[in-house]
């Protein structure tokens, strides 16, 4: 689930390495664009979680049949939530961005990016469905094979279309997006083959197939939690590019590519934090619940090991890492500062992230979505508005606001897991 996660992930970052070098709005606009794109990501993610909670309960309780007429629902929730966003993408692009604030040049290029990848969500949305069905049901080892071949097909794909090389055109961002929708809809593909031929521990079939309100109703209302949770994430992360708009597009371009690093360091906890995830909901629904706090714990152990090196790195390599990116001296310095700031967040990055899956994973959804929505709309926002009114802070200030409100999140992760009520969560 690690490396399934880490090339998952790597794909804005991909984009972003080959973008950089068509300029700095080519990169404000990508990455503000990405936000618009992991909001509408969050969304289905946090819809799916109730589907992957009780897929992994029924397994747990040897209850195969249960699981498959789970993720049947979750097909018809993903179909339903794609029209929505396709519609999303193909009208409200120019508007979305133009909100926001950014100039002409980083509206152009970021709509063109983000219309393509909202049209691709139609395929997203049935991969998530159907790569979180085998994950849950324990079998990690397909979506990682999966992942791998079409991160391969993006990887060699992606310059083709951006710079025009070869007998390709040349698209520019459009080409890093519709890399992105090329290769997700082969993955989509192969993920559905896999899931109905039954090359997987849970083999899905649509023979008495029904819609079943009560049961969408059922992942609905532990989905939505984690919906919300998810959407007003990154509705945050766009308040805080809007407060580092005014600080210029040198500022935009250096939170973008700040992102992108955070997700490459992110990866192992959110692969470990999914697979904590899933040992908890099975293991509860084996009447196990020690056996699930202990994998949580245990997650959260490694993650934070992890992070620890990744702080290291970054401390004495930022400058270097930044220039895999881009070059320009201005950019470098300002991302550079940005990442050493996020160096006290990232210590604490890891239980906040692990515990936050374990929850989920178990269909206590409604807890991180409270502790989310307080810490970063009564903490974050506010430190935000202020700290770049304090002292030289100006644009960095943004960034400690982040840090203050992670800490606050992590406590409160801590001490509800300690409290032990999650176990008698039932879905």
């Amino acid at each position: 689930m690690i490396i399934s996660t880490s090339l998952n992930m790597l794909g804005p970052t991909i984009d972003m390495i080959w973008v950089g070098k068509l300029g700095t709005a080519a990169i404000a606009g990508v990455g503000v664009a990405g936000m618009a794109v992991m909001l509408v990501n969050s969304a289905m993610m946090g819809l799916m979680m109730g589907a992957r909670a009780m897929v992994a309960r029924f397994v747990g309780a040897g209850d195969d049949e249960g699981g498959n007429r789970v993720v049947q629902q979750a097909f018809v929730l993903g179909a339903g939530y794609s029209v929505v966003v396709v519609l999303t993408g193909i009208f409200l692009a120019e508007p979305i961005l133009t909100v926001i604030g950014v100039e002409a040049d980083v509206v152009a290029e970021g709509a063109a990016y983000m219309r393509i990848l909202f049209v691709g969500v139609a395929a997203m949305s049935f991969r998530m469905v159907a790569e979180g069905a085998m994950q849950a049901s324990g079998d990690a080892i397909t979506p990682m094979r999966i992942m791998i071949g079409t991160r391969i097909l993006h990887v060699a794909l992606a310059p083709l279309l951006i710079f025009g090389w070869w007998i390709f055109p040349r698209l520019g961002v459009s080409g890093a997006a519709l890399t992105n929708v090329v290769s997700q809809s082969l993955g989509t593909s192969i993920a559905l083959w896999v899931l109905f031929s039954g090359r997987t521990r849970l083999r899905l079939t649509l023979k008495n197939y029904r819609l079943d309100r009560g049961l969408i109703g059922r992942i609905v209302k532990i989905g939505i939690p984690a919906s919300i949770n998810g959407m007003q994430r990154s509705f945050v992360n766009l308040v805080m590019m809007w407060f580092i708009v005014p600080f210029g597009t040198l500022a935009v371009a250096a939170h973008s590519l700040m992102q992108r690093v955070e997700m490459m360091l992110l990866m192992p906890g959110v692969g470990l934090g999914q697979a904590a995830g899933v040992l908890a909901g099975q293991n509860l629904g084996a009447g196990q619940p020690e056996r699930a706090e202990k994998s949580g714990w245990m997650a959260s152990g490694l993650v934070t090991a992890f992070m620890v090196v990744g702080s290291v790195i970054i401390f004495f390599w930022a400058e270097n890492i930044v220039r895999v990116f881009n070059t320009d001296p201005g950019l470098v310095v300002i991302t550079s500062t940005f990442m050493r700031i996020q160096i006290a967040g990232f210590l604490m990055l890891g239980v906040a992230l692990v515990l936050t899956d374990c929850l989920n994973g178990v269909g206590d959804t409604m807890t991180p979505m409270v502790a989310s929505i307080t810490t970063m709309w009564l903490v974050q926002v506010p430190l935000a508005y202020f700290l770049p009114q304090v002292g030289n802070l100006g644009v960095y200030g943004v960034r400690w606001a982040m840090v203050g409100a992670l800490a606050m999140r992590a406590a409160t992760y801590i001490v509800y897991f300690r409290l032990g009520r999650w176990k008698r969560k039932t879905v």
